[in-house]
């Protein structure tokens, strides 16, 4: 599973990638950064985000719906480490439903077997 680290440095290559080396070079990027005071992000800029987001972590992490839960303020407001913790929240949600899907699937294959041998 992806540390809150990792995501970071995922969510910063991806910034690089659509605002550029050479203004990122200048601003580092932490948990503290704010999409629009210290990145001025637009929203075309958001929507390249919510896309590079789809292609890495899928239709779990969305962009646009995280966005539309919250108002004006708090989307003006919002940091990267908002968004961090959001990524950390939805894959481990995520890795919890697969384990148990993968648990309940063997218990129903070890019963099966079990009858079959009997």
């Amino acid at each position: 599973m992806a540390t809150t680290t990792d995501v970071l440095a995922e969510i910063t290559g991806m910034l690089v990638e659509i605002l550029g080396d050479e203004f990122l070079i200048a601003e580092e990027v932490t948990m503290s950064t704010s999409f629009n005071e210290d990145l001025a992000l637009e929203s075309i800029e958001f929507v390249a985000l919510a896309e590079l987001l789809y292609e890495r972590y899928g239709s779990e992490v969305d962009l646009m719906g995280f966005l539309a839960e919250k108002d004006m303020d708090a989307i003006l407001a919002m940091s990267v480490g908002d968004l961090v913790t959001h990524i950390g929240h939805v894959t481990r949600a995520s890795l919890a439903r697969t384990s148990q899907a993968a648990a309940e699937a063997t218990a129903k294959a070890t019963a099966s077997a079990t009858r079959t041998a009997g």
